[in-house]
């Protein structure tokens, strides 16, 4: 059978919403709206005679027609972008075109990408860089993004994952004022005596405080009548003398060195993996992503 222009079109639109399961996804990936993509894939549908997906106001899946043709069309377009990929690798760097895609943390939002965007942009402009900030564990093949940065430890298995940041050190802080008021806690268990600022994890469970000292290891169900998700809110809460938050310590820093908070049971402050980025084993690394990578190394904000 001949393949002409209309057909690849339809057959790229065709992918990306069975990807994204969304019409209002592939829509933002592909650069057009929702309707049109519809309105392409009903033509696409009519002209082949075979219904590709099921539609409803909730939900995109695919019908086995559908499913049949994803499998065959996956991995040749997986290929075509990775070839276009390495083309893009024979310009100057500076010439580097494309656009990221990032799931990110909120804490490698601010401490590990925001140093580095600025120098980034002026290196590379005309990458696109779109990044979505969420605690939530997000699948990036799902969400169709290049790739995540998480925790490491916390990287799926089957995606390939590199260090970004040296590991980091969890402190416990207060506002003086609070502190003064309620007193300085000494052991880990003090903690049940204390107002905390309990942490929502991206799975909706509750986060255990961890400690460690020596060979001694505790995990606290901490009490506090605030959840949050969010470390600005925890950072304002706790300098306003709220309650005790339980942050990474790069994150608390600036705080600490305006006598906004104080760090308390320092010796129990035990240190978590650094930050990684991950994406799909059998995806090539786009070239703006691996540029991003290595600007990271090299600038170290926090440490590698």
């Amino acid at each position: 059978m001949r393949i002409n222009r209309t057909d690849l079109a339809d057959l790229g639109t065709f992918v990306a919403i069975a990807r994204h399961r969304s019409f209002r996804r592939a829509g933002l990936a592909l650069g057009v709206s929702a309707s049109a993509l519809s309105h392409a894939l009903k033509a696409m549908e009519a002209r082949l005679g075979v219904r590709l997906v099921n539609r409803t106001s909730r939900s995109v899946t695919l019908t086995a027609a559908g499913e049949d043709l994803l499998a065959s069309l996956d991995a040749p377009f997986a290929a075509i972008g990775s070839a276009l990929d390495v083309l893009n690798r024979h310009r100057e760097p500076a010439e580097a075109t494309g656009r990221i895609r990032l799931n990110v943390l909120e804490h490698a939002s601010t401490l590990l990408l925001a140093p580095v965007l600025p120098l980034f942009q002026a290196r590379h402009p005309r990458v696109e860089i779109d990044v979505r900030v969420s605690n939530d564990l997000l699948d990036v093949v799902e969400t169709g993004a290049d790739a995540g940065i998480r925790y490491g430890g916390t990287v799926p298995q089957d995606m390939v994952a590199q260090r970004l940041s040296a590991d980091l050190r969890w402190v416990v802080v207060g506002a003086p004022g609070y502190l003064d008021r309620n007193g300085t806690p000494d052991h880990p268990s003090d903690l049940l005596a204390h107002r905390c600022l309990r942490i929502r994890l991206g799975d909706e469970s509750l986060y255990r405080w961890e400690f460690e000292k020596g060979s001694e290891a505790l995990a606290l169900d901490v009490p506090g009548a605030v959840t949050i998700d969010n470390t600005q809110f925890a950072l304002t809460l706790a300098m306003s003398g709220g309650g005790l938050a339980y942050l990474p310590e790069p994150c608390v820093g600036p705080a600490v060195a305006r006598g906004d908070l104080r760090i308390v049971l320092a010796d129990w402050a035990p240190t978590g993996a650094g930050f990684h980025l991950y994406y799909p084993g059998r995806r090539q690394l786009p070239t703006g992503l691996r540029l991003l990578l290595d600007l990271i190394r090299a600038v170290k904000p926090l440490g590698l």
